[in-house]
Protein backbone atom coordinates (compact mmCIF):
# COMPACT_ATOMS: atom_id res chain seq x y z
CA UNK A 1 0.00 0.00 0.00
CA UNK A 2 1.40 3.42 -0.84
CA UNK A 3 1.10 5.97 1.82
CA UNK A 4 3.26 8.69 0.54
CA UNK A 5 -0.07 10.98 0.12
CA UNK A 6 -0.21 10.83 4.31
CA UNK A 7 2.60 13.02 4.28
CA UNK A 8 0.99 15.62 1.86
CA UNK A 9 -2.02 16.56 4.11
CA UNK A 10 -2.67 18.12 7.18
CA UNK A 11 -1.87 15.00 9.72
CA UNK A 12 -5.21 15.01 11.52
CA UNK A 13 -7.13 14.41 7.93
CA UNK A 14 -4.42 11.40 7.23
CA UNK A 15 -5.27 9.87 10.37
CA UNK A 16 -8.85 10.43 9.88
CA UNK A 17 -9.34 8.80 6.35
CA UNK A 18 -6.45 6.46 6.99
CA UNK A 19 -9.17 4.91 9.77
CA UNK A 20 -11.30 5.28 7.01
CA UNK A 21 -10.10 2.15 5.41
CA UNK A 22 -11.27 -1.50 5.12
CA UNK A 23 -8.60 -4.16 6.60
CA UNK A 24 -6.47 -1.43 7.67
CA UNK A 25 -9.13 0.52 9.94
CA UNK A 26 -7.45 2.16 13.38
CA UNK A 27 -5.13 -0.80 13.54
CA UNK A 28 -3.18 1.18 11.02
CA UNK A 29 -4.20 4.42 11.57
CA UNK A 30 -3.25 4.98 14.96
CA UNK A 31 0.30 3.53 14.92
CA UNK A 32 0.98 5.95 11.79
CA UNK A 33 -0.24 8.77 13.50
CA UNK A 34 1.55 8.16 16.36
CA UNK A 35 4.95 6.77 14.58
CA UNK A 36 5.04 8.63 11.26
CA UNK A 37 3.27 11.41 11.94
CA UNK A 38 4.28 12.35 15.65
CA UNK A 39 0.78 12.82 16.17
CA UNK A 40 -0.25 13.02 20.15
CA UNK A 41 -2.07 9.95 21.25
CA UNK A 42 -5.23 11.82 22.24
CA UNK A 43 -5.34 12.95 18.89
CA UNK A 44 -4.31 9.62 17.09
CA UNK A 45 -7.09 7.77 19.25
CA UNK A 46 -9.80 10.52 18.60
CA UNK A 47 -8.91 11.17 14.48
CA UNK A 48 -8.76 6.97 14.44
CA UNK A 49 -12.14 6.57 16.60
CA UNK A 50 -14.18 8.66 14.73
CA UNK A 51 -13.03 7.69 11.07
CA UNK A 52 -13.19 4.07 12.08
CA UNK A 53 -16.88 4.95 13.13
CA UNK A 54 -17.95 6.85 9.74
CA UNK A 55 -17.97 3.32 7.29
CA UNK A 56 -19.60 1.50 9.88
CA UNK A 57 -22.80 4.06 9.86
CA UNK A 58 -22.99 4.29 6.31
CA UNK A 59 -22.57 0.37 5.50
CA UNK A 60 -25.91 -0.06 8.25
CA UNK A 61 -27.83 2.30 6.69
CA UNK A 62 -26.50 1.94 2.83
CA UNK A 63 -25.69 -1.97 2.24
CA UNK A 64 -29.07 -3.24 1.90
CA UNK A 65 -30.29 -0.24 -0.59
CA UNK A 66 -27.19 -0.22 -2.58
CA UNK A 67 -26.66 -4.75 -2.55
CA UNK A 68 -30.03 -4.56 -4.19
CA UNK A 69 -29.56 -2.09 -6.91
CA UNK A 70 -26.56 -3.23 -7.88
CA UNK A 71 -27.69 -6.87 -7.41
CA UNK A 72 -31.05 -6.27 -9.56
CA UNK A 73 -29.33 -6.26 -12.96
CA UNK A 74 -25.67 -7.19 -12.60
CA UNK A 75 -24.76 -11.13 -12.28
CA UNK A 76 -21.20 -10.13 -11.27
CA UNK A 77 -22.69 -8.16 -8.26
CA UNK A 78 -24.91 -10.91 -7.14
CA UNK A 79 -21.98 -12.65 -7.52
CA UNK A 80 -19.61 -10.78 -5.31
CA UNK A 81 -22.29 -10.24 -2.96
CA UNK A 82 -23.45 -13.76 -2.38
CA UNK A 83 -20.10 -14.24 -1.55
CA UNK A 84 -19.51 -11.49 1.02
CA UNK A 85 -22.52 -11.77 2.91
CA UNK A 86 -22.21 -15.75 2.55
CA UNK A 87 -18.83 -15.46 4.48
CA UNK A 88 -19.42 -12.53 6.96
CA UNK A 89 -22.03 -15.03 8.19
CA UNK A 90 -20.19 -17.91 8.78
CA UNK A 91 -17.26 -15.84 10.19
CA UNK A 92 -19.89 -14.10 12.86
CA UNK A 93 -22.88 -16.74 13.43
CA UNK A 94 -21.37 -19.04 15.89
CA UNK A 95 -20.47 -16.06 17.97
CA UNK A 96 -23.55 -14.57 17.79
CA UNK A 97 -25.68 -17.76 19.02
CA UNK A 98 -23.96 -17.69 21.97
CA UNK A 99 -22.80 -14.07 22.90
CA UNK A 100 -25.83 -12.19 21.41
CA UNK A 101 -24.76 -8.26 21.43
CA UNK A 102 -21.57 -8.75 22.97
CA UNK A 103 -20.19 -10.63 20.15
CA UNK A 104 -20.54 -7.67 18.11
CA UNK A 105 -18.56 -5.48 20.59
CA UNK A 106 -15.61 -7.95 20.99
CA UNK A 107 -15.77 -9.24 17.08
CA UNK A 108 -14.78 -5.36 16.20
CA UNK A 109 -12.68 -4.76 19.18
CA UNK A 110 -10.25 -7.27 17.99
CA UNK A 111 -7.41 -5.93 15.97
CA UNK A 112 -6.95 -8.09 13.75
CA UNK A 113 -7.49 -8.39 9.55
CA UNK A 114 -11.01 -8.94 8.95
CA UNK A 115 -12.52 -7.86 12.23
CA UNK A 116 -13.55 -4.53 12.91
CA UNK A 117 -15.87 -2.17 11.73
CA UNK A 118 -16.68 -2.70 8.47
CA UNK A 119 -16.82 -6.20 8.62
CA UNK A 120 -19.11 -5.57 12.25
CA UNK A 121 -21.32 -3.58 10.16
CA UNK A 122 -22.20 -5.87 7.69
CA UNK A 123 -22.13 -8.81 10.47
CA UNK A 124 -24.59 -6.45 12.34
CA UNK A 125 -26.99 -5.53 9.22
CA UNK A 126 -26.54 -9.60 8.14
CA UNK A 127 -27.90 -10.62 11.28
CA UNK A 128 -31.14 -8.32 11.66
CA UNK A 129 -29.35 -6.01 14.48
CA UNK A 130 -31.17 -3.23 15.31
CA UNK A 131 -29.60 -0.24 13.83
CA UNK A 132 -29.32 1.47 17.07
CA UNK A 133 -27.79 -1.35 19.30
CA UNK A 134 -25.73 -2.47 16.19
CA UNK A 135 -24.51 1.53 16.66
CA UNK A 136 -24.02 1.24 20.30
CA UNK A 137 -21.72 -2.14 20.40
CA UNK A 138 -19.38 -1.19 17.40
CA UNK A 139 -18.72 2.07 18.75
CA UNK A 140 -17.83 0.35 22.03
CA UNK A 141 -15.96 -1.94 20.21
CA UNK A 142 -14.04 0.59 17.72
CA UNK A 143 -13.10 2.29 21.25
CA UNK A 144 -11.94 -0.78 22.48
CA UNK A 145 -9.93 -1.56 19.37
CA UNK A 146 -8.30 2.06 19.70
CA UNK A 147 -6.98 1.48 23.12
CA UNK A 148 -5.43 -2.04 22.80
CA UNK A 149 -3.76 -0.34 19.47
CA UNK A 150 -3.10 2.14 21.44
CA UNK A 151 -1.64 0.36 24.07
CA UNK A 152 0.31 -2.05 21.36
CA UNK A 153 1.94 0.95 19.56
CA UNK A 154 2.82 2.59 22.69
CA UNK A 155 4.82 -0.40 22.96
CA UNK A 156 6.31 -1.24 20.08
CA UNK A 157 7.80 1.87 19.98
CA UNK A 158 9.30 2.54 23.21
CA UNK A 159 10.91 -0.96 22.18
CA UNK A 160 12.12 0.32 19.56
Amino acid sequence: MDLNWINDIHPALATFLLAMLPIAELRLSIPIAIGTLDMPLWQSYIFSVIGNYIPAVLILYLIGPVSRFLSKDKKVFAKFFDWLFTRTRRKFDKKYKVWGNIALLFFVAIPLPVTGAWTGALAAWLFGINKKDSLIYIGLGILLSGVIVSLISLGVFKFI
